[in-house]
């Protein structure tokens, strides 16, 4: 039993190092899970980090000197040792120094981060411009110089919102159509919403600004690597506030141009489909991918949320008269949430939504809209 005793003495030394190295390792390796900024990704966002960094180390710093002078005082100047409490006050000397210090480290503080905000405010000389419109709950890029414009929703399948299926990787942070820009080009955001207050966030561009319904914000962004980065809506918006993502996609500059043809070809694609007639199947084909937009509110299943949002099946608008149906997708209704499509949407798109309602969900009205009827409609 002495031999065994002898044996097993040295145990609890070796698990509490070992302890303690496990403790050191999962610390270290804990910083990977967003303890800290992503990646920064442009000149600003760099020096962004590197102010953070700076700043929080002085600020360790500061702790490390105001409570390790505070404890050894108490430790060190404690009754038990017979010191007694020194009777003094009103030291000019010492206000002097508690004053001129925290003054100094501001103003060490301030000249870095002065130069740094001038740098992110100065959005002129710029290659590209982009108008960036929040909807609840979406985006609307608008390229000034290209004429070309399209929606970004999220595109991150319901099921896995839901709880129905396993979440994917990019979950809430995947759109259907991405922000492309072209790298080492310097891109300017003029930034607006349609109707209420969103912000546009993009960390890894160290790109955050409010987007006001009547005003105009600007920031800027140069990527000088292709890479696809991603943000959200940093303002409550509403309901669906956080299903509306922002990925931003940067590309080289051939890659950006012929991107932009294609994008301008699909304006062109738009505007024939909204000059021909359709038939009812295609109609519907088409109607159930634009309803997704409005399965937010009105559900999957059209049952939409009793008491929050209408139904559409079996409701009075999408088995009442066709007009009624029109006018309200289109221009919306005040005071609700129902917004107005007419400029969301074009004419295809909007006639095949409206059909895809009234014959879906087991409404089977049979009425089939023909884009020329929505064009008559604007």
């Amino acid at each position: 039993m002495l031999r065994s005793s002898k044996a097993t003495g040295p145990a609890p030394r070796t698990s509490l190092l070992a302890g303690i190295a496990l403790f050191l390792v999962s610390t270290l390796a804990s910083a990977e899970y967003g303890l800290n900024f992503p990646p920064p990704a442009t000149e600003i966002a760099h020096e962004v980090y590197n102010l953070h960094m700076l700043i929080m180390l002085i600020c360790v710093g500061i702790g490390v000197v105001v409570f390790g002078a505070m404890f050894w005082s108490i430790v060190m100047h404690r009754k038990s040792r017979g010191h007694k409490a020194a009777k003094f006050h009103e030291s000019t000397t010492i206000e002097i120094i508690w004053t001129a210090i925290p003054f100094l480290i501001l103003v060490g503080m301030a000249i870095p981060s002065t130069a740094t905000l001038i740098k992110m405010e100065d959005t002129k000389n710029a290659d590209l411009v982009i108008k960036v419109t929040g909807y609840q709950w979406k985006w609307k890029y608008e390229y000034l110089e290209h004429d070309v414009s399209f929606f970004s929703n999220l595109s991150t399948p319901r099921d896995q919102i839901e709880n129905k299926a396993d979440k994917g990787k990019d979950y809430l942070l995947e759109v259907d159509n991405q922000l492309l820009i072209p790298t080492g080009k310097k891109v300017r955001f003029l930034l607006t919403a349609n109707d209420v207050i969103h912000a546009w966030w993009v960390p890894q561009l160290a790109v955050k600004k409010d987007a006001i319904p009547g005003f105009i914000n600007e920031v800027w962004a140069r990527v000088d690597e292709p890479g696809t980065f991603r943000g959200q809506c940093a303002e409550l918006c509403g309901k669906d506030h956080a299903y509306m993502p922002i990925v931003v996609q940067a590309v080289s500059d051939d890659d950006f141009k012929k991107w932009i043809s294609v994008k301008k070809a699909e304006v062109v694609a738009s505007a024939a489909d909204s000059g021909k007639t359709w038939s009812k199947d295609d109609l519907m084909k088409r109607g159930e991918k634009v309803y997704q937009a409005c399965a937010a509110c009105h559900g999957a299943t059209g049952a939409g949320i009793p008491g929050v949002f209408p139904a559409i099946k079996g409701s009075k608008i999408a088995t009442g008269p066709l007009g009624a149906h029109l006018n309200i997708v289109m221009k919306g209704k005040p005071g609700t949430a129902m917004q107005a499509y007419a400029g969301q949407m074009n004419d295809a798109d909007l006639a095949a939504v409206v059909t895809f309602q009234r014959n879906a969900f087991g409404n089977n009205t049979g009425d089939v809209v023909q884009p020329s009827a929505v064009k008559a409609l604007r």
